[in-house]
C-alpha cells in the first residue's frame, strides 16, 4: 500500500483483513482450527493472540485523548507509511522478535468453540474500527503516539497499519499451518 491511507481507507482495510481471517477460519474444520504442532501456535491460539492484541490497540482509540498523550506522548515525526511500518515489523521478527509473554495465548481447547473465538475477534476489530471512526480525526492519528512492545513508540495511524499487517501475517501463518487439512465446507 503506497503512501498514507486516510482514516476511512484504514478502517476499510481493517474490516477487510478481519473478514478475510474470519472467513478463512470459519471454513476450517474443528480439527484443523485446534490442531497444534509441537512448538507452534494452533490457528485457535493465533486468533486468540489477535483478540488480545486488538483489545490492547482498542484502548488507544477508546481512552480519553489526554490519557493517550500521558501514556505515549506527542509525535515528533511523521507517521511511517504502511509499507515502511510492515518492513520495520518484519525486520524485528527476523531479528528474533516475538510476542511478549502478555500476548502469548495459552492452548485453546476445542470446547471453547471455534465460532465463539471468531466472534470475539470480529467484535474486537469492530470496536477498534468504530472507535477510530467516531473519536479520531486525520491529524490526530499522526499527532499521538503509543508504546508498542516490539516497535517502540508508534503513532496511532501506525498502530492501525500494524493491526492490518499483523492480521494478514497471522492469516498467512494459519493458512500455512492448516493447508494439509480440508475445510469444513468440504466435509
Amino acid at each position: 500500500m503506497p503512501g498514507h491511507l486516510s482514516l476511512a481507507e484504514t478502517a476499510r482495510q481493517l474490516e477487510k483483513a478481519a473478514e478475510q481471517l474470519a472467513r478463512y477460519c470459519t471454513a476450517l474444520s474443528n480439527e484443523a482450527f485446534f490442531y497444534q504442532p509441537a512448538g507452534k501456535w494452533s490457528a485457535a491460539q493465533q486468533v486468540k493472540h489477535l483478540v488480545m492484541a486488538t483489545k490492547t490497540a482498542q484502548l488507544a482509540f477508546l481512552l480519553p485523548k489526554f490519557i493517550v498523550r500521558l501514556a505515549g506522548g506527542k509525535s515528533n515525526r511523521p507517521s511511517r507509511t504502511f509499507d515502511e511500518l510492515a518492513a520495520r515489523y518484519q525486520l524485528k521478527l527476523a531479528r528474533g522478535g516475538k510476542a511478549s509473554r502478555r500476548y502469548v495465548p495459552k492452548p485453546v481447547a476445542a470446547g471453547y468453540g471455534k465460532e465463539r473465538l471468531i466472534r470475539e475477534f470480529r467484535a474486537a476489530m469492530h470496536r477498534l474500527i468504530s472507535a477510530l471512526q467516531e473519536r479520531w480525526q486525520e491529524h490526530q492519528a499522526d499527532a499521538y503516539i503509543v508504546p508498542h512492545p516490539l516497535l517502540g513508540k508508534i503513532t496511532l495511524r501506525e498502530l492501525c497499519y500494524f493491526t492490518i499487517f499483523h492480521t494478514h501475517h497471522h492469516l498467512h501463518s494459519i493458512t500455512a499451518l492448516t493447508n494439509p487439512y480440508p475445510s469444513s465446507a468440504a466435509v
